[in-house]
């Protein structure tokens, strides 16, 4: 006897980011990246559409959670990879930008993510931190960990970023 599935709804909201555009001009990486946590520059609309949230920033390490929910799924019943590798971009990333200067920008040159153990709804809020291990002048490197609330190792990501000047001061 089979079932039909049942329809879901989700909806969300998100703020217009060209605030977080005009910052990077005027302020530090750290600077924009504390004024996201502290709410008074948006967060980016990639992080609001999965639900990431940011949860603390420091010079060369950011944390970022997330709790799982059905709509991460994929066809497997597991959290899709894709959510995984977009958490932790966007922890690598922050966490290259918390070194950067006013007028600094970087992007992901590239991203190595390795799957450890399956995710799902019973795993509960997932924490990713991640750490900055080189900020050179055009290339920056950094590592990051998705773990489990018990601390059980879910991932391993890395990731290399070219830096660049923005047009800021």
């Amino acid at each position: 006897m089979s079932t039909e599935p049942t329809p879901q709804h989700r909806s969300y909201t998100w703020q217009d980011p060209r605030p977080i555009v005009e910052a990077v001009q005027r302020l530090s990486g750290l600077e924009v990246l504390q004024g996201i946590g502290k709410g008074t520059l948006p967060a980016p609309p990639a992080i609001s559409a999965l639900a990431i949230e940011f949860i603390e920033v420091e010079p060369g390490r950011t944390v970022f959670e997330l709790t799982p929910e059905g709509w991460h799924y994929n066809a497997l019943g597991t959290v899709h990879g894709g959510v995984l590798a977009t958490l932790a971009d966007n922890a690598l990333g922050a966490t290259v930008y918390s070194r950067l200067p006013a007028g600094t920008g970087y992007t992901t040159q590239g991203v190595n993510i390795t799957f450890l153990r399956p995710v799902t709804i019973d795993t509960g809020r997932i924490r990713c931190e991640a750490t900055a291990v080189h900020i050179g002048r055009r290339t920056a490197y950094a590592t990051a960990t998705i773990t489990d609330p018990g601390g059980k190792l879910l991932a391993h990501a890395t990731t290399s970023c070219q830096i660049f000047p923005t047009g800021g001061p």
